[in-house]
């Protein structure tokens, strides 16, 4: 079935079943299996109600293009359009001993484990002033093996999104507190977040190795851009120091922390 004829309708989650959230980067190895396993069910059940239709069996029939077609010749046989109104429209035209079923619901819950790792590596480019103690960032690389990828565009914005997340807790998000405990950055105006201007190119690519939990093999990508990109800043920026014989290990890596270690501040 064409994309376009698919129809996502979100609900509310004061009246949906209790789902766990997608903590762990769950949601497409949880959520996107149990729309796979549903959609083959669905499949499955349309077939049976052509098979009625057509008066023929089931296995001599597929489904290609929004129409029921021969599995031998490839021939269109029945629209899904006229499929589904008989369904739902004029069930009574079927034979009496059959019911046809055009609404399903499938549940997974993942058996061998509880979570579906996901691995990968990260490396950064980095330029440090030893004078000022400022970071530039110059270039970033991910690859990730996150299983399937279903949307591979909308994987590599995920990565993207959580390594300017993990740039952000490397360089410079942090809360500061005065001597009697008052937050000193509690807004936008004090609190530094990366932007586009201080951000580098963000090189994605991807190994798929499917899981073997499920039939679909995703494994879920949210948290792994923010996971590896601290460690690699701190890393390269180390290693720019290392000449000098001078590291940092305290997030996030400001400028003062770096004057610090490189002796040149208190």
């Amino acid at each position: 079935m064409s994309l376009e004829r698919i129809k996502v309708i979100t609900g509310d989650t004061g009246v949906t079943p209790y789902g766990g959230g997608t903590w762990a980067s769950r949601g497409a190895g949880i959520g996107g299996e149990a729309v796979l396993l549903a959609g083959r069910a669905l499949r499955s059940n349309a077939l049976d109600v052509a098979a009625q239709i057509l008066k023929t069996g089931k296995e001599e029939l597929d489904i290609e293009n929004n129409q029921v077609v021969s599995r031998l010749t490839r021939e269109p046989k029945l629209p899904l359009e006229e499929l589904g109104r008989i369904a739902h429209f004029r069930p009574d035209t079927l034979p009496a001993d059959f019911q046809a079923e055009l609404s399903v619901t499938r549940t997974y819950t993942p058996r061998q484990y509880g979570f579906t790792f996901t691995n990968g590596i990260q490396a950064s480019l980095v330029e440090v002033d030893p004078d000022t103690g400022f970071v530039k960032l110059l270039k970033h690389w991910c690859v990730e093996d996150a299983g399937t990828l279903i949307n591979p565009m909308l994987v590599d914005e995920q990565l993207r999104g959580g390594v300017v997340q993990g740039i952000g807790a490397a360089l410079y998000e942090e809360c500061l507190y005065g001597p009697d405990g008052q937050l000193l950055n509690g807004s936008m105006a004090d609190y530094l977040v990366p932007m586009a201007g201080e951000m580098p190119d963000i090189i994605c690519a991807h190994i798929e190795t499917p899981t073997r939990q499920s039939q679909l093999g995703a494994k879920g990508v949210g948290e792994a851009g923010t996971a590896g990109a601290p460690g690699a800043v701190m890393n390269a920026i180390n290693d720019a120091l290392a000449p000098f014989g001078a590291r940092v290990t305290s997030m996030p890596f400001t400028p003062e922390k770096i004057l610090r270690a490189l002796k040149k501040c208190p």
